[in-house]
């Protein structure tokens, strides 16, 4: 049956699906050793490359860590205070971003193919646009995995160098942060930090 596009406009999530992905969702340090499948894996992609990137890059590469001997080339790169909830986490996506995004731009964009060259003539516009996007998608990610039942702990406390040398060795690709991913231990979890009021992170202009 299709919908009218008013329809969706004034649709929205209910309490359970707001609770699921931001009012309980919370960062996970520890985790239950239940498997993820490839297809749920799979699924999430599916929904991330959906949302909106610039003139619909896509930048951001995502390698998913599923085995020990995959977790354990990340493992030296890893904060000390990071490494038990990397090495445990059922899966690890490293989220990284592609500085040579723009040669996908013909398939991706194709209504302007001129779009590529205005990216591979200038190297800090395309880092940037990479990495801005690729950051959003990294979120999307994010939403996408708590949307499919899954817990997420995004980290930053590792050595991004260390990360390319390992997992991104040719330069085209550099790491973004890094999410584990799968059934959080609900047990392990710190109580939720302060956030800003509206009042102080908003203006209304």
């Amino acid at each position: 049956m299709s919908v009218r596009t008013e329809d969706r406009v004034a649709s929205r999530l209910d309490d359970a699906g707001l609770d699921l992905l931001f009012r309980t969702a919370r960062s996970h340090n520890g985790w239950l050793p239940t498997p993820v499948s490839d297809e749920l894996l799979e699924q999430i992609y599916d929904l991330m490359k959906l949302c909106p990137t610039s003139v619909n890059g896509s930048p951001a590469r995502v390698l998913f860590l599923r085995t020990a001997e995959a977790r354990a080339r990340l493992l030296p790169a890893v904060n000390p205070g990071n490494v038990d909830k990397v090495r445990d986490a059922p899966v690890v996506a490293v989220i990284g971003y592609d500085l040579r995004f723009h040669e996908h731009l013909p398939q991706l964009f194709p209504h302007n193919p001129s779009t590529a060259a205005l990216f591979a003539n200038n190297a800090a516009l395309a880092e940037a646009t990479a990495f801005r996007n690729g950051s959003l998608q990294g979120a999307y990610l994010m939403l996408a995995a708590r949307a499919l039942g899954l817990d997420c702990g995004p980290v930053s406390g590792f050595d991004a160098q260390a990360v390319n040398r390992e997992f991104f060795a040719d330069g085209r690709v550099r790491v973004n942060f890094i999410c584990n991913l799968g059934h959080g231990d609900h047990a392990r979890i710190f109580p939720r930090s302060p956030r800003l009021r509206f009042e102080q992170a908003c203006t209304l202009l």
